[in-house]
């Protein structure tokens, strides 16, 4: 399958154009869909889901995973790990987003861009958008959470923000307990430090997270770090 730029390119596009011509995110997603001769987005979106990385990555994961998805802002993390999600509701397990970041309509909009109906997976998916989210706050909310359930959160760097919460150290230790105990798939979406330069290394890795304070990053199990449409991912440690 071969589009005239990378599916984040083509999102940005259709987000611009939906700004420019005040019209809704998914009839912009159609219009780009039709210029890369599909009828609709969500057919470019199937047709792309044959052989999306999330689909790979997924097929790598076992309960128990702390995994770790990187990239600069507009690469796509966001919706890798929605991907991700997706992929495991298919599969029939239950998938949580927590955001510190996104509005309920904000998420809506991403499942869009990926070519989803989330309705296909209300039963299934739970948005969590608190303002207390920490370990302890997603510790409770996947109490009852069946084994095999995919939780995202979004994003690890602001775990600790708030000063009343523990630090990030202690909070990934604990939530690696966690998902270990409980069977669980804990997937961070994470920022990438600004000193990451595109030009001398095609693809950021683990040395590159961006680390206000101190964490063990083979805390992590597995990885996975975009940038201009590539894609990998492998083991943390």
């Amino acid at each position: 399958m071969k589009l005239s730029a990378p599916i984040y390119h083509l999102k940005r596009q259709a987000k611009r154009l939906s700004r420019e011509e005040k019209i809704p995110l998914h009839e912009a997603l159609d219009r780009i869909a039709a210029r890369e001769g599909f009828n609709r987005w969500s057919l470019l979106a199937a047709k792309l889901s044959t052989t999306a990385p999330a689909g790979k990555l997924f097929a790598r994961l076992t309960p128990g995973d702390l995994v770790l998805v990187g990239a600069r802002p507009g690469q796509g993390k966001t919706l890798m790990s929605l991907e991700l999600a997706v992929e495991a509701m298919r599969s029939g397990s239950h998938a949580i987003f927590f955001t510190l970041e996104y509005t309920r309509q904000d998420m809506l909009d991403r499942f869009r861009a990926i070519g989803v109906d989330w309705l296909d997976f209300r039963d299934r998916f739970t948005f969590d958008c608190s303002d207390a989210i920490s370990a302890d706050h997603i510790v409770n909310a996947l109490a009852s959470a069946p084994r095999g359930t995919v939780a995202v959160i979004d994003y690890l760097q602001l775990l600790d923000q708030r000063r009343e919460n523990p630090e990030l150290m202690v909070q990934v230790r604990a939530l690696k307990a966690f998902a270990r105990d409980k069977g669980l798939i804990l997937v961070f979406i994470s920022q990438i430090d600004r000193s990451y330069d595109p030009a001398t290394k095609p693809c950021p890795d683990i040395q590159d997270i961006r680390l206000p304070n101190p964490l063990d990053l083979t805390l992590f199990d597995k990885t996975c770090f975009l940038n201009n449409g590539e894609v990998r991912f492998q083991a943390a440690s």
